[in-house]
């Protein structure tokens, strides 16, 4: 089975949003095949989960001052800072006969594609079990950032936590994308957050520091994006028994792309007011 590659290289944060979402709606109408996609972000962003509440999260402020964009994701989950990192992003259909019927077993599956490029980096990463999973949530007191703690199926190195991903199902088609960390600031990331104290902030930065891992770390090594991208392509397609063909976006594709981030993922509305 064949699936659609493509390397959209350093984007911004609406853009990057945008194309997720049109290659979701490309392939849910039936002209656009299973596609994997690999992107940065240019400038430095914080993506909201769906359901948060921008103000409550994230230091609104604070992230101006830095100049880092802020956006809502599709899916769900806690905030993430995307700065030095290799995103990827998954669009396939519910009914594909190698995607398992359940959220926990596709997350397994896809997982796989990406601990295969992990090892190709020659990181020694290793796939979370959910029971695992449940009981460092139970332990320990969670954050509104992404990588405080693993989830289901999320890949980890030395016991902290390497890729964080994050799924949603919309017309029959899954949107599955996610995070690989090439270098990693809890400072940084604890200092966008919105805690009331400058100790809750180092409370948490250090909290991030123990949980959380780069690949940079994990390689004990300096991964460029464009290594670990080759890496993740490579990788990939083997570990889930499909054949990768490098492509791009339709022109449809492109033109969805563009009005989706002027109208939705550039605006207040959606991004901070929900």
């Amino acid at each position: 089975m064949t699936w659609r590659v493509i390397n959209s290289g350093l984007n911004c944060a609406a853009d990057n949003m945008a194309v997720d979402e049109a290659i979701l709606h490309a392939h849910a109408a039936g002209t656009a095949p299973p596609t994997l996609r690999f992107y940065g972000w240019q400038p430095a962003a914080v993506s909201l989960g769906y359901f948060q509440k921008a103000e409550t999260e994230v230091d609104l402020a604070e992230c101006q001052r830095q100049g880092i964009d802020v956006v809502r994701r599709l899916t769900g989950g806690r905030a993430v800072l995307h700065d030095a990192e290799l995103t990827y992003s998954i669009v396939v259909r519910e009914d594909h006969p190698l995607i398992p019927a359940t959220i926990t077993a596709s997350y397994r599956y896809l997982s796989q594609g990406l601990l295969a490029g992990l090892k190709q980096l020659g990181i020694d990463a290793h796939m979370t079990m959910p029971k695992a999973a449940y009981g460092q949530t139970k332990r320990h007191q969670a954050s509104a950032a992404c990588f405080d703690a693993p989830s289901h199926y999320e890949l980890t190195a030395q016991g902290r936590k390497l890729v964080g991903s994050a799924q949603v199902r919309k017309n029959g088609v899954i949107l599955q994308h996610g995070s690989i960390l090439l270098t990693f600031n809890p400072r940084l990331i604890a200092s966008l957050l919105n805690l009331p104290t400058p100790e809750a902030k180092d409370t948490v930065a250090a909290m991030l520091a123990r949980r959380a891992i780069s690949a940079n770390e994990a390689a004990n090594r300096e991964i460029s994006w464009a290594e670990a991208c080759e890496a993740m392509m490579k990788a990939f397609g083997p570990a889930l028994g499909i054949d990768l063909e490098p492509g791009s976006l339709s022109s449809e594709e492109q033109g969805a792309a563009r009005e989706l981030a002027a109208s939705k993922y550039s605006q207040h509305s959606w991004n901070l007011l929900r």
